[in-house]
């Protein structure tokens, strides 16, 4: 993620040190787990700024922002914890150093806080604010092997062709719809036998689950991840596919993914 308009925490904040900051919370705070995928060269923890601006989006649109009485100081929970379960919170206090000729955030972000530290407590001393809430309806995390699922396969090629592998993408328009057509029924058998291969992810505001697809003969590794919805009480659909990449990180502002498939 890069400093852009579009960046909603960025918007928010002035970040004297990003990547400082950001190393510190991944290297020195956060109980570790890996914050970049494994084909990167260098680690800029591209998960977890990933992670922090769409969390911060979500905590926005709920109001679990919280400020003091006089606006000089603002923080939210990361959702992160320590090694030791200890929750993590982001602390700003109000931006007092205006740069010119640019349209200048209201906060300062001053550091990554453990919820027991001595400044997060003064200036905060009542009640917390709370995690993001993705669980109004608990029983969208868990494939329904009950439910049909109806995938749109023009719709899923025409539109993600580009995010199919390039050895896939030479193929012809026969060959790619079979393989397709063929991954998703291997693998609405297999969800049906073992549900933990649908992954949670949150999107456009609502709860979806991911599935592998296996493109590739002969390769135990998926290619792509299925997006599916349900559009009623019996029925999932699915109407674009994702890569891995993508699937990961829409996963992990949920929770870290304990998947067998989906990995950084």
């Amino acid at each position: 993620m890069k400093k852009t308009f579009e960046s909603a925490l960025f918007k928010f904040a002035y970040f004297p040190n990003y990547d400082k900051a950001i190393e510190f919370l991944a290297e020195n705070l956060a109980d570790p787990e890996a914050w970049e995928f494994s084909d990167a060269n260098e680690k800029h923890y591209s998960i977890l700024k990933s992670y922090l601006e769409h969390i911060f989006r979500k905590l926005k649109a709920e109001n679990k922002v919280a400020y003091t009485s006089n606006n000089s100081h603002a923080c939210f929970n990361t959702g992160l914890v320590t090694k030791n379960l200890e929750p993590i919170f982001a602390f700003f206090e109000e931006y007092r150093k205006p740069r010119k000729g640019k349209d200048n955030p209201q906060y300062c972000f001053k550091a990554f806080l453990k919820e027991s530290d001595i400044q997060l407590l003064k200036t905060f001393p009542s009640r917390h604010p709370d995690i993001a809430d993705f669980f109004q309806k608990p029983e969208d995390l868990i494939f329904n092997p009950r439910c049909q699922l109806i995938p749109q396969l023009d719709h899923i090629i025409e539109d993600n062709l580009t995010r199919f592998p390039i050895h896939i993408q030479s193929l012809d328009s026969g060959e790619i719809r079979r393989r397709l057509d063929g991954a998703i029924e291997e693998v609405k058998k297999r969800v049906k036998t073992n549900y933990k291969l649908a992954v949670p992810q949150f999107y456009n505001n609502r709860i979806q689950l991911l599935l592998p697809l296996n493109l590739t003969p002969g390769s135990p590794n998926p290619d792509l991840a299925l997006v599916i919805h349900k559009i009623s009480e019996d029925t999932y659909t699915a109407r674009t596919c994702l890569t891995l990449k993508m699937a990961y990180n829409n996963a992990r502002l949920i929770v870290k993914p304990q998947s067998v498939w989906l990995k950084p």
